[in-house]
């Protein structure tokens, strides 16, 4: 496979059942041959996307002090401000040259599960840019339901009642995660200096991307192949999370960002499921031997999540 596949999910919010299921198989066999693609009439307002954007751009220019003030080091719910360089996607290859601000669902500080301290229930942190945090909260909502959506495709792929998914995704783990790469300026070290080859961890990723080219995807046949931006469209993938429960049936991909030639924003939206479900691929595959045992989604984001910052030790808390 040279190109990731383009799919369009009006097929989705059909009335008739035997489209809702043709667009769920052709969506089960990009997750089953890539595990990567595209997604189109997708219903997320162009103008939407695009305040996104404009969002990031005034985030990422504050002065540093403003952004170090939102540190995702004062959050251990993975909140926050990442800066250049804190992160390692793929530990053995480096830091990672780019920014990031990560956004959880909106808990006020008095909610009980914030109160209580559950993993991944934490306050968000907010700039000081009037309008902001509505608005993001607004592309925060567009992407979860847009997630909701696709899961019933999987639910149906997968030959599982088609709202299988989603009694676990009504209070769900989910980060809109804002991104900055620096221009390289011609100077290429690592192939993945952006971001370093990795899979995404939880179920599902909706990324929104610029034009400038950098995203790239391990195939099949370990080629490396470009994922370019398509106007109008998300790319989509599975998840570590979502493997493991479909017991390897649905792939989690490596990919990578290349260090841009030009300044490069995209919003990635990480979709898990509720903390306390249970991923357990005898759930999902009958009459096969799971291949991985049963454990929370908080617990296995958390164990994958405190390996990623530097400053986390093993006993801590994602």
């Amino acid at each position: 496979m040279s190109s990731l596949p383009i799919i369009s999910l009006a097929g989705l919010r059909s009335d008739d059942p035997a489209e809702r299921q043709a667009t769920a198989t052709e969506l089960g066999r990009a997750c089953r041959d890539v595990g990567f693609f595209y997604v189109i009439d997708h219903g997320i307002p162009d103008s939407v996307c695009q305040g996104a954007f404009d969002l990031a751009r005034q985030l990422f220019a504050l002065p540093a002090e403003d952004k170090e003030a939102l540190s995702i080091k004062r959050s251990p719910h993975n909140r926050g401000y990442v800066a250049m360089a804190d992160e390692k996607l793929n530990p053995d290859a480096g830091a990672d040259m780019k920014e990031a601000f990560n956004i959880g669902t909106d808990f006020p500080a008095d909610h009980p599960d914030v109160l209580a301290d559950k993993p991944f229930r934490g306050v968000n942190f907010w700039p000081p840019i009037d309008g902001w945090r509505r608005r993001a909260l607004d592309y925060f909502d567009h992407c979860l339901e847009l997630g909701r959506t696709i899961h019933r495709g999987f639910s149906l792929d997968l030959g599982l009642a088609e709202d299988f998914f989603a009694g676990h995704l009504s209070k769900p783990i989910a980060t809109l995660r804002m991104l900055r790469y620096p221009p390289s300026a011609g100077k290429v070290e690592r192939e993945d200096g952006g971001a370093g080859t990795h899979t995404d961890y939880g179920n599902v990723t909706i990324l929104a991307s610029d034009a400038v080219a950098g995203l790239e995807v391990l195939n099949r046949q370990g080629e490396w192949i470009k994922a370019p931006h398509v106007p109008g469209a998300f790319v989509c993938n599975i998840g570590d999370c979502l493997m493991r429960w479909s017991n390897d049936t649905y792939l989690s991909t490596p990919h990578r960002v290349r260090p841009p030639a030009k300044e490069r924003y995209s919003i990635a939206f990480f979709l898990e499921v509720n903390p306390d479900s249970v991923v357990d691929p005898r759930d999902i595959v009958k009459g096969e031997a799971p291949k991985y045992e049963p454990i929370t989604c908080a617990d296995y984001l958390a164990a994958r999540l405190n390996a990623t910052y530097d400053h986390r030790g093993a006993d801590e808390k994602a």
